[in-house]
């Protein structure tokens, strides 16, 4: 038996396995990764690589092994993660794995903006497939808004429209811990995890936290849906992406992200990091 992390190269991925190996044999993880060379520093630590891709199927035949726990990191490419889940899903059922785990959203079956439908339709296959499952419906990353900080400290403004809504966020870093410790720990089967960060906070304390670490005068501009879906198209994203963050925000200001339920810090051990942490850092 091993722990089987797929998408193990990616941001979350990497992480999750740093988390394993604090406590893990190394000879006891296995990392699903699209080509050796991407694999290779977990390899060089001892991780056994199984080679396979989300978008062929016949690669994932060898990447599960009865009794493995397996983390399904859900794919990065909106419109593909169905098919792309369904794969690694039935791969997971043939082999007879012990568990299988996947990210999802926080909300689950609730969340009603595009960006959760896809997890949706994951997490029902997952249960229809009759596999031991756990459910980490994560909420949203504080990086994905202080990983790209240039064009606020630019323009002096936090721009979106999600009205007063609030924000329950965490780092990756929290959720990849909670990742390893529901793979390594006892009692996570058939449950559900609501992950978010202690704290839920506003885009106007977030400006503020911004202004505070950067030394400069940040604003939180609350623009109408259309005008911000204009500014994110102008700044070079493309139409669809831009039209799913916006509509991110109007879950945000529909309460929808603001969830502290208490099970990340529960599954941790400790509380989860706070949103000026990871802003000091970032605008350092």
């Amino acid at each position: 038996m091993s722990i089987v992390v797929t998408g193990a190269t990616g941001e979350l991925g990497r992480l999750v396995i740093e988390g394993l190996l604090a406590t893990v044999p190394a000879n006891g993880i296995a990392a699903v990764v699209r080509n050796k060379e991407k694999g290779a520093a977990l390899a060089a630590r001892g991780v056994e690589l199984r080679i396979a891709d989300y978008d062929r199927a016949e690669t994932l035949a060898d990447a599960f092994r009865a009794g493995d726990r397996v983390l399904l990191i859900s794919g990065s490419e909106v419109g593909k993660r169905v098919p792309q889940h369904t794969a690694v899903i039935e791969a997971a059922r043939a082999a007879g794995v012990a568990q299988l785990a996947y990210t999802g959203v926080l909300g689950g079956p609730d969340a009603d903006f595009e960006l959760a439908a896809e997890h949706k339709v994951t997490e029902r296959l997952i249960l229809d497939s009759g596999l031991p499952y756990t459910f980490l419906r994560n909420g949203w990353y504080t990086e994905n808004y202080t990983a790209n900080l240039a064009p606020v400290l630019e323009h002096g403004a936090v721009v979106a429209n999600a009205g007063e809504g609030r924000v329950a966020s965490a780092t990756r870093a929290d959720y990849a811990a909670a990742a390893a410790a529901v793979l390594t720990g006892e009692g996570h089967l058939g449950r559900s995890y609501e992950l978010s960060g202690d704290t839920a906070w506003s885009f106007a304390e977030y400006a503020a936290e911004v202004s505070k670490a950067s030394g400069r005068e940040i604003a939180y501009n609350d623009v109408p849906a259309a005008v911000h879906q204009e500014i994110l198209v102008g700044a070079g994203l493309p139409e669809g992406f831009a039209a799913i963050l916006v509509d991110v925000d109007e879950a945000i200001a529909r309460g929808l992200l603001a969830g502290t339920t208490g099970d990340l810090a529960r599954l941790i051990g400790r509380p989860t990091t706070p949103m000026a942490a990871t802003v000091a850092v970032a605008a350092a």
